[in-house]
């Protein structure tokens, strides 16, 4: 019988918010967390820039990234799946 193994590796899925850097694409991650003193619900963010090999990322679209070995000084996530291609108008 084979096992399905869970990998140990983070993956967040977030906005992609810049393309302009040549294999890297800027990740916008907002979660929603109670604060710890009021309990009111505060949105949180926070920016990772992801290796985008091919250049197949554009603005706006929806995307998973997961956690790798550092890439360069501010590389440590790889793109790895398309979430939701982004709306042109």
């Amino acid at each position: 019988m084979t096992e399905v193994k869970k990998s140990l590796k983070r993956t967040l899925i977030g906005k992609v918010v810049s393309d302009k850097r040549a294999k890297t694409v800027t990740v916008l991650i907002e979660r929603r967390v109670k604060h710890e003193l009021y309990g009111k619900i505060v949105g949180k963010s926070s920016k990772y820039h992801a290796h985008d090999e091919k250049g197949e990322y554009k603005m706006g679209d929806v995307i998973e990234i997961t956690e790798s070995k550092p890439i360069s000084k501010t590389k440590n996530w790889v793109a790895t799946r398309l979430v939701e291609k982004a709306v042109v108008v």
